[in-house]
């Protein structure tokens, strides 16, 4: 969304330090019960509460760490967010309160919705199609070529790499090919393209959506040394039935070939998982199964195309045995309240 955060300089103490949201002490609450290691039920609030994380700014892994590391009390938590990600707009604060304490929501927030429900589709008929039967889609040109190129910098310049200088890829500073790194006024950018929410929308069939903060994935070439550290393919979900309807997606930064460590799909599958499950022995495993025999293939893209898919596919990387390391920026967006199970279009 089109919304500016105002940053919070910590040394002034007129600087306004308190964000306005009961939901935020609540979550704050129960995190800390849980690190006391009281049995805290988060489930009923789990989905407003990454809404509300991932309109602040943070990445959920983030918040976790800061909180199990530091058993920070409520002043501090706030001052670590505002130092983290910046003091947040009046209008993302209203929107939070709008789901959670069911106040008034922002006329920004309404008149940005109704401009995305006038704009064109970004996915044709054709698009649709392709998503219903196999799963997933590709957004072509999702972000400009400036956007995705200045993203792509960032991570080259955090981890302190060139693409000039092939040695410098090998940093070793990530255990697999994510890199937490969530604040980048550049990653924001791609966050806010209106593309990409209209697409969003159009197979979520809302505008209300609530886009995530998620981090980033460097996947180098294998070579002697260095061997592909995963993650393979998996699902981010449980997989107890019934299993709710969800997009998930992946923004690439640069040109990124099938080869190149690709995002891998098995397509369709979200048409044969509850098939499936059934077949298997009592006792297997599903998640230890041999999930590329099931149809596996890469879906390479061009920098600034997005690929989004089905939850309900394995999904994940493969390893990259290209030239080049795979750049990518994790991006999703989410409903104000989750389906109990999918629907078809």
């Amino acid at each position: 969304m089109p919304l500016t955060d105002a940053h919070t300089d910590l040394n002034d103490p007129d600087a306004p330090v308190r964000i306005k949201l009961p939901h935020l002490k609540n979550y704050w609450s129960r995190m800390m019960a849980a690190r006391r290691g009281e049995k805290i039920d988060h489930h009923t609030d789990f989905h407003t509460d990454r809404l509300m994380l991932h309109t602040l700014g943070v990445g959920l892994e983030q918040v976790t760490q800061f909180i199990l590391n530091e058993a920070p009390d409520f002043a501090q938590f706030e001052a670590w967010l505002i130092h983290t990600a910046g003091m947040p707009s009046a209008d993302k604060v209203a929107r939070i309160n709008a789901l959670t304490q069911q106040t008034a929501q922002a006329a920004s927030v309404l008149a940005w919705q109704a401009t995305l429900a006038s704009m064109p589709d970004v996915l044709s008929e054709d698009d649709l199609h392709h998503w219903d039967e196999q799963g997933f889609v590709i957004l072509r040109e999702a972000v400009p070529a400036h956007d995705s190129a200045a993203a792509a910098q960032v991570i080259w310049d955090t981890l302190n790499a060139r693409e000039d200088d092939v040695e410098s890829w090998y940093h070793g500073k990530h255990a697999n090919i994510m890199v937490q790194l969530f604040q980048s006024q550049a990653f924001d950018a791609n966050r806010r393209s209106p593309r990409i929410h209209k697409a969003f929308a159009q197979l979520w069939q809302t505008t209300d959506l609530w886009v995530s903060t998620d981090r980033c994935g460097f996947n180098v070439p294998e070579r002697p040394g260095h061997r592909f550290r995963g993650p393979d393919l998996h699902w981010d979900t449980s997989l107890h039935q019934p299993i709710p309807f969800a997009t998930q997606g992946i923004l690439y930064l640069t040109d990124t070939p099938p080869e190149q460590g690709a995002l891998t799909l098995v397509p369709g599958f979200h048409r044969r998982l509850d098939a499936w499950l059934s077949s298997l022995p009592a006792d297997a495993d599903p998640r230890e199964q041999d999930l590329h025999a099931l149809g596996s293939t890469s879906v390479g893209g061009k920098a600034g195309d997005m690929v989004i898919w089905n939850q309900l596919l394995p999904h994940g990387s493969r390893p990259n045995r290209g030239a080049k390391p795979r750049i990518v920026q994790y991006i999703n967006m989410l409903p104000s309240t989750l389906p109990i199970q999918q629907t078809w279009r």
